[in-house]
């Protein structure tokens, strides 16, 4: 087993250089991508990096990973590592369809959060993490557990405010950007040492929302992202990934002075701030009641107070997956979305 340290970062900033050159292909052990030994574009090994209030040394490429969270399977596996990955977990939606051959062959060990006892049972060397909620007492395991048991973690710099997590106890203080994505691409890229397929990944990313922006505009009008449950839905705050679309794509968050990337609100909130647009959460799970598209668009028609919204009356929704409405490679993919809604009906905007 390959060790890995994490510790609590001792005033220290790590530069990251990130170079990338041609790379080869998939591999037994995720193979370096550059020329000569220690040559440009190679990760030099002890790796240590700053990691959203730790430092992580990695000594070696990791070969047996456990990925908590569906945004960062997705980006796992869209930098080649399936055969190294030996457990996913926490699924909103079906995974993305040009990966599905690959997460084929990567066990599922939840679908949401494993037990800490699971999470051992698969032997990882390196566990990663959308959301810091895993990293808890009450959550999967703390990073320092998994310190002490030598087993490497990394948690996604888009839930990291001021060097703690987002979704395990701390605040959002800034707008989320796309440069946190990109960075968290370049960082897991760097540490598996497979920097030309980040970079190469980064940038079919940047094609794809420069296209699915071009000339669209919202003028805006206002909108709230719904993600789930009818009873008190969870909507998006202002400074998260969904205010990212809406920003993106010239909306405006009703809810943008809301410090908190999900809040539970209640449907007199909703009303009262009668958004333009509904963005309504697809997902494919049965955690809350309404998680579900065609259960929320039941919920809308028939609810008293809901119906009400001049958005329900005119049937203004668009439909994201879960997945899509967080932090992950799948913005593009909302990008998108709303990009070929906003094509219908931009005329009556």
């Amino acid at each position: 087993m390959h060790i890995m340290r994490t510790r609590a970062l001792a005033g220290a900033i790590v530069v990251l250089a990130i170079l990338a050159t041609p790379g080869c292909g998939a591999s037994e052990v995720v193979e370096p991508e550059g020329t000569a030994a220690g040559g440009e574009g190679r990760t030099r090994y002890p790796l240590t990096l700053a990691n959203c209030g730790q430092e992580v040394t990695v000594e070696a490429p990791p070969r047996r990973i456990v990925s908590l969270d569906q945004n960062s399977t997705e980006i796992l596996l869209s930098l080649g590592l399936e055969d190294h990955m030996v457990g996913t977990a926490s699924w909103t939606d079906p995974v993305l369809e040009p990966l599905a051959g690959a997460n084929e062959s990567v066990p599922r060990l939840a679908d949401n959060a494993p037990t800490y006892e699971v999470l051992l049972g698969a032997d990882p060397d390196f566990v990663t993490a959308s959301f810091g909620r895993h990293f808890t007492d009450s959550g999967v395991v703390t990073r320092q557990r998994l310190d002490e048991t030598h087993i490497g973690s990394y948690l996604s710099p888009t839930d990291c405010d001021n060097g703690r997590s987002v979704n395990g106890g701390g605040t959002r203080t800034h707008a989320l950007t796309v440069d946190a994505l990109y960075q968290e691409v370049r960082e897991l890229a760097e540490i598996f040492d497979v920097q030309s397929r980040g970079e190469s990944l980064i940038a079919s990313l940047q094609k794809r929302a420069a296209a699915a922006t071009e000339g669209v505009d919202f003028h805006g009008r206002t909108v709230m992202f719904w993600f789930a449950d009818t009873r008190t839905p969870y909507i998006a705050g202002g400074l998260g990934a969904p205010s990212l679309l809406a920003r993106t794509t010239g909306m405006d968050n009703v809810f943008a002075g809301t410090a908190d990337d999900w809040p539970a609100v209640g449907w007199e909130t909703v009303v009262d701030a009668d958004p333009d647009i509904l963005v309504l959460g697809d997902l494919q799970r049965d955690r809350f009641p309404g998680d579900r598209l065609d259960e929320k668009i039941a919920f809308l028609r028939e609810d008293p107070m809901a119906r009400t919204l001049d958005a329900v009356e005119n049937e203004r929704f668009i439909a994201l997956h879960g997945a899509e409405m967080n932090p992950s490679i799948r913005f593009v993919d909302g990008l998108e979305k709303i990009r070929a809604w906003w094509d219908v009906h931009e005329d009556e905007l």
